[in-house]
Formats: C-alpha cells, structure tokens, sequence
C-alpha cells in the first residue's frame, strides 16, 4: 500500500496522533547517523501505540518500534515504512506505595531520579544507561551487577496479534540481555516494578560511584550506541578487541574507542556503511585470532 494511503489511514483512524513525514532519523539515533524514514509516528498512549501497529499489519508495512534510539543503528537510506518511537512522549510514571508502573518510553535516567526522590534502592544501575524503559525490558538490561530482572514485577504488551496482554515476571523469561519479548516481537507499553525503601544518603552514593565510573572508563562525550558488541561467554568483548590491536583503528568517520575498545563511535560525520565495515572488520579479526565470535549488541535497521 502507498505510505501516503497509510498516513491517510492512521489520521482518520487514530484521533490526534502525531506523525512526521520523511523524518531523519540521525535526530533519533544517539549514534547521530541514518537516512529518514517515510512516517514517524510519536504516540502518547498505549491506545495509540495499539492503533498504529494495528494499522500497519493490515496494510502490510514495515515497522519498527524505537526508544531513544541509544542501541540502534540505521542505515544510510534511512527505513522504508514506518518508525514508532516511544520515548519522550511517552513516559508516565506512576507510583502507589512500593510499586511503581512506568510507560516504555521514560528515560532509565528520568526513573531512576524519581525513584530516588522515593528511597527506592535496587535501581541504582540503571541511572547512566541511556535508554528507555522498554528497551531495557525487552533486553534485559544490567550493569554493575544489577538486572531489570531484579525489579520487574510484569510488563504490558502488544502481543503478535495486535493485542494487550500482561505478562509477569516468569512469563517474561528474562535471561542474560534476551526475553520472552525479543523472541516473539512483542511491543513493550507499560512495566511494572516493585522495589524496597532504602537509605536515600547510600542510594545516592551507590548512584555516583557508578557514574564516575562509567564517565572514566567510556566515551561518553562521542556519539556512540554503547557496547558494539555482546559479551561472549568466558570473555570480555573490549579486551579482545584491544588485544587484537584494534584500539583507535577507524573506518572512515567511525573508530573503535582509545578509551573503551568494546565502544564504536562516531568521531567525524560517519556514515552507517563505516559503522558496519568497522565492525565487520573487527569481528573477522578477532575471529582469526582468538576464534571468537562477536555479536553485535547494537541494532541495526533501514537499507543501504
């Protein structure tokens, strides 16, 4: 179906849903790099989200559902179809007692300073990963020893046939960066946590202590996705690379980080095509010396 008749079909069809049109979608992307995209719908409710999807399986288009665009990668010719991005737009956060239930698009940094205003401990982190609250979900994410596992009490979904369900905890099958959601497609709208109160001095101090350390240790300051590439069991991603002799290699605008080996970043208008030759080139040669394979943490969509 023409995307014109889509755009038609979503405005008449959804109430007040906001869409762009030929959006770039390097605004999108913390990496700063990608082509644009026919439509970019911005829902603000779970309704919305539900509608959008809805329409896009009936008339057979493409879609993507984003956050802040912090572990993604898109292509030069920017994606065919249509983005739906969950981020700023919606990002409620509700809390009753010790249970708090978020909309996917709220930034981890966001929730974690609402909970701290709370005494809430065991997010502490989250508070420098920089993505959404979905995302984090649907690949479980962690850092410095904690899991969105630990907190996550269900989460609302679209499941693949265009309807809400709740899944909890166990359904949600949260392993190592991987979930129920990430094998089946689901659309995250909606997480529930439960936390314990804790002393607010020693939340804060936990919280600092993890951004001192992440502001030393990564290239925080360039454009980037994060970590490239996933940890593969018994290694660490950014040692090998660095042991390989890769530190600082680049590929047109794209170098492997001098500071954190396990970071490709975007040190001079690089484009998606030196992003993906720089990590090719790193996985053959890891491969060829230590028979390591190394797979992308990064997600990469649109076409050349």
């Amino acid at each position: 179906m023409d995307i014109n008749n889509v755009y038609n079909k979503l405005v008449e069809n959804i109430q007040g849903i906001k869409i762009l049109k030929n959006e770039p979608m390097k605004k999108h992307t913390s990496f700063r790099i990608g082509g644009p995209v026919d439509l970019m719908i911005l829902p603000k409710t779970k309704e919305e989200v539900q509608g959008a999807i809805n329409i896009c399986k009936k008339y057979q288009v493409n879609y993507y559902i984003i956050g802040n665009g912090s572990n993604l990668l898109v292509r030069d010719g920017g994606v065919r179809g249509v983005v739906i991005k969950l981020a700023d737009n919606f990002n409620e956060v509700n809390i009753e007692k010790n249970r708090v239930t978020a909309q996917a698009g709220v930034l981890l940094s966001s929730l974690s300073n609402r909970l701290v205003k709370e005494s809430f401990k065991g997010f502490e982190f989250a508070s420098g990963i920089p993505g959404t609250l979905g995302g984090a979900v649907v690949m479980n994410a962690g850092a410095y020893g904690g899991e969105m596992k630990d907190v996550l009490a269900g989460a609302y979904v679209v499941d693949e046939k265009g309807n809400f369900i709740y899944l909890n905890k166990e359904e949600l099958a949260l392993d190592y960066r991987t979930s129920v959601i990430q094998k089946k497609g689901y659309v995250v709208v909606e997480a529930e946590m439960v936390f314990e109160k804790g002393d607010m001095t020693e939340i804060k101090e936990k919280i600092k202590d993890f951004t001192k350390k992440r502001t030393t240790k990564q290239p925080l300051q360039l454009p980037s996705a994060g970590s490239t590439f996933k940890r593969p069991t018994g290694y660490f991603a950014g040692k090998l690379i660095e042991d390989a002799g890769l530190k600082g290699v680049r590929v047109g605008g794209a170098q492997v980080s001098p500071l954190h080996s396990g970071f490709v970043v975007n040190v001079e208008n690089a484009t998606a095509e030196d992003v993906i030759h720089l990590i090719e080139l790193v996985q053959k040669v890891v491969k060829d010396q230590f028979g390591v394979t190394l797979e992308t943490e990064v997600k990469i969509i649109g076409q050349d």
